[in-house]
């Protein structure tokens, strides 16, 4: 409320609780930045050789390939706030059309959909998680591909994927540095942490707070 009210700039909370009973305030309280948009989360790691994002992680179970389509767009604009060139790869089971399953064809119209709304961005899909990261995998299943280098901007089918990836790369190769969960498309600048979020992390979030609230000023 103090958010709301306009007595504070900026909001986070999650480190007692449950994710979704605070992002339950969160979408009552403050709501969506847009009528009727959809409100996500993305993760940040800092691997070795890359540098990932990683979306959705928190908020939607199974969303709709529109819904994906505006993740990924919200996502890469986060990307692109932390200076690098948003490269966003649409992951399935099924590489270019080889699964007609309707998760392959929901990851296939979501890239279509982001393809139309954003085209000045690199992204492609739907693809496997090795080709996301490989040129030459990508190349050898469809020379054609629009996207050059490494994705570093993963949108995964759903939440159970997003969320796995995530902690799994956590453990293995990030060596404890991660970023988030950035919560996107909400009407004020608020994220919702976990119980598991380091010192380190709430100041990196802390600091990413802050900007958000100098980037809403300028709008």
């Amino acid at each position: 409320m103090l958010l709301k009210r306009g007595d504070a700039d900026a909001m986070l909370c999650g480190l007692v609780g449950r994710f979704d009973a605070h992002f339950e305030h969160v979408k009552t309280v403050i709501g969506a930045r847009q009528a009727g948009g959809v409100m996500a989360t993305m993760n940040a790691l800092m691997l070795e050789q890359h540098t990932l994002f990683i979306a959705d992680t928190f908020v939607n179970e199974e969303p709709s390939a529109a819904e994906l389509a505006q993740i990924a767009q919200m996502a890469a604009d986060e990307v692109q706030r932390f200076g690098f060139p948003a490269k966003v790869a649409f992951l399935s089971h099924s590489m270019y059309g080889s699964s007609s399953r309707a998760s392959a064809k929901r990851m296939r119209a979501a890239r279509d959909l982001f393809v139309q709304q954003a085209p000045h961005i690199e992204c492609d899909g739907e693809m496997h998680g090795d080709a996301a990261l490989s040129e030459t995998i990508r190349q050898a299943v469809l020379p054609e591909t629009t996207l050059k280098g490494s994705a570093n901007l993963l949108v995964l089918p759903n939440i159970d994927a997003a969320n796995i990836l995530f902690n799994v790369l956590k453990v293995t190769g990030s060596h404890g540095v991660t970023v988030g969960p950035i919560l996107l498309g909400a009407a004020a600048p608020v994220h919702v942490l976990t119980p598991s979020a380091t010192m380190r992390r709430v100041v990196n979030m802390t600091a990413l707070a802050v900007a958000d609230v100098a980037a809403a000023a300028k709008r």
